[in-house]
């Protein structure tokens, strides 16, 4: 019995390699029959335009589109379940290497799709909410539902879960938090995170390497100079649980933090994605918060951040100014 169940593992495992193997050099074809353009186009996860939305997806062969509010609408009108979907089905149609769909989903005070109320019942509770009405129990049921509902819409990705820790009502970042301490919020990740994926919405854990109480980026450079050592022992615990848990996005901010490169948001730093692959672990895909926010325009004087985030170690970028950050990244 023992031989004959050697004998299947081994079988199975040969089977397991090989279609791997089929499926890498399958991809390697694809890659190698890409032009430069189409290339460079993959490396943008773009805020979705309110105009000629289907045909910059051909003319710029992009990665994917990050919807807000607008997407869900039609003018005034709040978009019905059947208008969302063939929106969603055009532009999929419209390229051969399928999107990425992506959507700020937190709960609470950041929510998109759920704010529809042709699509959702209600906009989605946040963490603490959830925490609140029946701990992490109603949580994951919340988490489950939210998933699979955000895949039926064609939503595959979901910009969610929060990892930064903070307990201060007063910091910015306190709202889109669990509102608990490092370890609590890291147990929270390290459940999420399975269950947003077997939902069918990746989960993308953020903002690396942790808000703790700066500033909102959105609106100028935010600098945290607080020591390397204090991120172990608080910021970057949920992010090393969700890491683990196989987690296949993270979205690195635009904080600047000495501990890591000093006068450089996180976001630009070689430094920040070396300490995310090499000290952290992760092997997924790396993303920067939108390029076109506060912190990122006083840092870069108005030029496109694009060519030095990828430079740093950015696989995705998010950008709202698609023609000047394409230009510049061809270039």
């Amino acid at each position: 019995r023992s031989s004959a169940a050697s004998d299947v593992y081994k079988r199975q495992e040969q089977e397991r390699l090989a279609a791997e193997k089929a499926r890498e050099e399958r991809l390697q074809g694809l890659l190698d029959s890409m032009t430069l353009e189409e290339k460079v186009g993959q490396l943008f996860f773009v805020r979705c335009p309110e105009t000629n939305a289907v045909e910059d997806i051909s003319t710029y062969h992009l990665g994917g589109y990050l919807l807000f509010g607008r997407d869900y609408k039609d003018g005034d009108n709040w978009l019905t379940w059947e208008q969302f979907i063939q929106k969603i089905e055009s532009y999929q149609d419209a390229t051969a290497i399928p999107l990425f769909i992506g959507s700020d989903e937190e709960g609470g005070t950041v929510t998109r799709a759920s704010r529809n109320p042709n699509l959702f019942s209600e906009p989605f509770k946040s963490p603490q909410k959830l925490n609140y009405i029946g701990g992490i129990e109603e949580i994951l049921r919340d988490t489950d539902t939210r998933s699979r509902e955000l895949r039926a819409l064609g939503i595959n990705v979901n910009f969610a879960p929060v990892c930064d820790v903070s307990t201060d009502p007063k910091d910015f970042i306190y709202d889109r938090t669990l509102g608990q301490d490092a370890n609590m919020t890291a147990d929270y990740v390290r459940l999420v995170v399975p269950a947003m994926t077997e939902g069918g919405t990746l989960p993308v854990l953020k903002h690396f390497p942790g808000y703790g109480n700066n500033a909102d980026t959105h609106t100028g450079i935010a600098l945290d100079q607080r020591p390397l050592e204090l991120f172990w022992e608080r910021d970057l615990l949920p992010f090393q649980a969700g890491i683990q848990m196989g987690a296949a996005c993270v979205l690195v901010s635009h904080n600047v933090v000495n501990g890591l490169e000093s006068g450089v948001p996180a976001s630009l730093s070689p430094q920040a994605y070396r300490y995310l692959r090499e000290e952290m672990g992760f092997s997924g895909v790396a993303i920067t918060d939108d390029l076109v926010m506060g912190a990122i325009r006083d840092y870069c004087g108005g030029e496109s951040a694009a060519p030095q985030a990828l430079m740093a170690g950015a696989d995705l970028l998010i950008v709202s100014d698609l023609p000047t950050d394409y230009a510049a990244l061809r270039q």
